[in-house]
């Protein structure tokens, strides 16, 4: 009992471990990505936009619990990496708007 406790309880601290790395890898793609629709969209409607978006996580948030840990077990290594592309591209994306 004592093991599966032991083990239970390591498995948790990986899990949270990897979980924060896609997390501040989401923040800094979000955080940029930010940045560069702002530069883009300067004194523009949005409105569609921000519906199209506003979908999408509602379509996120009303998933089982069951389908989003797959979901995420499935993409954890994927979604750091695309972050980390995302950023890079969203920083090009912002200097490009910001020199218009």
């Amino acid at each position: 009992m004592a093991n599966f406790m032991k083990k239970a309880f390591q498995d948790m601290k990986e899990s949270a471990k990897q979980q924060h790395e896609v997390d501040k890898a989401n923040f800094e793609a979000v955080k940029a990505e930010s940045k560069a629709n702002f530069e883009e969209n300067r004194g523009r409607n949005t409105f569609a936009k921000a519906k199209a978006d506003a979908k999408k996580n509602w379509d996120d948030a009303h998933m089982t619990p069951s389908e989003r840990n797959a979901k995420m077990k499935a993409e954890r290594e994927a979604q750091i990496a695309a972050a980390n592309e995302r950023t890079e591209a969203a920083n090009k994306r912002y200097e490009a708007a910001k020199k218009k």
